[in-house]
């Protein structure tokens, strides 16, 4: 295959959103008119963004000299001392979070592919095992062996597509705090790029957080979820954990979050699958176990007890929050063509 435009990036969770950004740059630039951003991964079977397998063996060398002094090897290590944080200065508790991955086990649970299905209570992950403080085995994400990928192009060109468009009403990209080589510097340390990110996003899109209908965001951990929630506007700074465990984020809820399971329960893939939940969210298609019309398309239930519905209501406007590092973050506001 002959191509016209060919980018390799390094990174991660920041980059999904990012990506959708430049593929939008050079199709408007005329360098081609059609992208696919994907993203493959065997992080279940060999390299384990947990810190074991294969990843274990690998050198120490450049920072990671300064962060595995302070024990800082695997992301739950690094990132933790964010969300302690936000606890000491917000009276944030472990079960206001756990909140994040029952709600996103509900939803897994009427998601066919998701890895995880079972539904877990708050009680089920604070009884966990400690895997760093105050991260409990329940509050981690799923690491797995998967392959996602989502196509870009122009509006124009998609309204004669196969499947109903959706338009990309803005991004912010890989946005840093002041202090990217070591954010924890520049504090408040429980303040995330989101803060920053946010002043690009919502101008840019024309609409707030308060009009966002679905969200998608980033659950390496559970307080991932929170903290960028929290700092993209969705609820005052401090008020995340009441956000999370209040019933906003769960399906029913006046804010659904990562409705597919998301990271925690169904594949990690650095961000992808969260944004194309919102995809089919917007295209009010979402792959549930509603039956099947004879036009094709799912007859949609809103019963959202175990094994059933998963689409929202009357979705028209969808938010995607990455995360890289809580210094890092990416964002994209998405609505239904």
């Amino acid at each position: 295959m002959q191509l016209d435009f060919w980018k390799d990036t390094i990174g991660g969770g920041s980059s999904t959103e990012a990506l959708v950004g430049i593929a939008i740059g050079v199709i408007e630039a005329g360098m081609c008119t059609t992208v696919v951003i994907f993203r493959a991964m065997n992080g279940f079977s060999q390299i384990r963004i947990g810190g074991t397998g294969a990843r274990a063996a690998a050198p120490v060398s450049g920072d990671m000299l300064h962060n595995r002094a302070y024990g800082w090897q695997s992301a739950g290590q690094m990132f933790s001392s964010t969300f302690l944080r936000h606890m000491h200065d917000y009276g944030t508790t472990p079960e206001q979070v756990a909140a994040v991955r029952a709600a996103h086990s509900t939803h897994a649970s009427n998601n066919p592919k998701a890895y995880y299905r079972k539904r877990v209570t708050v009680e089920d992950v604070v009884n966990s095992r400690i895997i760093c403080k105050p991260l409990h085995l329940l509050d981690c994400c799923v690491e797995t062996d998967n392959a996602t990928a989502i196509i870009v192009t122009g509006a124009d060109r998609a309204r004669d597509a196969r499947h109903p468009r959706v338009l990309i009403r803005s991004v912010a990209g890989r946005v840093c705090k002041p202090r990217a080589d070591m954010h924890y510097q520049h504090g408040p340390i429980s303040r995330v790029a989101g803060h920053y990110a946010r002043d690009i996003l919502w101008p840019n899109a024309g609409v707030g957080p308060d009009e966002i209908d679905v969200t998608g965001s980033y659950d390496a951990f559970t307080f991932t979820t929170m903290l960028q929630l929290e700092d993209y506007g969705f609820c005052r700074k401090g008020e995340g954990g009441q956000y999370v465990s209040d019933g906003t984020i769960r399906l029913g809820g006046r804010r659904p979050n990562n409705t597919s399971g998301g990271h925690l329960c169904e594949g990690y893939t650095h961000g992808m699958n969260m944004v194309i939940e919102n995809v089919r969210q917007l295209r009010h298609d979402a792959d549930d176990s509603c039956p099947v019309g004879p036009d094709g398309k799912r007859r949609h239930t809103y019963d959202y007890g175990e094994g059933g519905c998963r689409q929202v209501e009357r979705c028209e406007l969808s938010a995607n929050l990455g995360w890289a590092n809580p210094g890092t973050g990416s964002a994209m506001v998405m609505r239904r063509g």
